[in-house]
């Protein structure tokens, strides 16, 4: 089994920042690619970013140019970092792994954006 521990969610003033991390432990054997979706309520979850493991990166349209997902390989953790967040990045935000065993999901962190 693989769990996935997200942090780093919160309450910030638009323009703001945040550092999403999600780490993942458990029979981890090869990760074939980690990222991130959301969910803000009353719509479907959808694509953030995600990397593969050789490092290609892809990113929701409406994210491009404002958030930047990385990973350290060593210790099966990616991150998001956020920048110049607005009020429709609120939402839940799951962190995702696609490895040999299958794919998972992590319980979600909340992202607020708001003055």
């Amino acid at each position: 089994q693989v769990q996935l521990v997200e942090s780093g969610g919160g309450l910030v003033q638009p323009g703001g920042s945040l550092r999403l991390s999600c780490a993942a432990s458990g029979s981890i054997f090869s990760i074939y690619a980690m990222g991130w979706y959301r969910q803000a309520p009353g719509k479907p979850r959808e694509l953030v970013a995600v990397i593969t493991s050789n490092g290609g990166t892809n990113y929701g349209d409406s994210v491009k140019g404002r958030f930047t997902i990385s990973r350290d390989n060593a210790k099966n953790t990616v991150y998001l970092q956020m920048n110049s967040l607005k009020p429709e990045d609120t939402a839940v935000y799951y962190c995702n792994l696609i490895g040999s065993g299958g794919g998972y999901w992590g319980q979600g962190t909340q992202v607020t954006v708001s003055s």
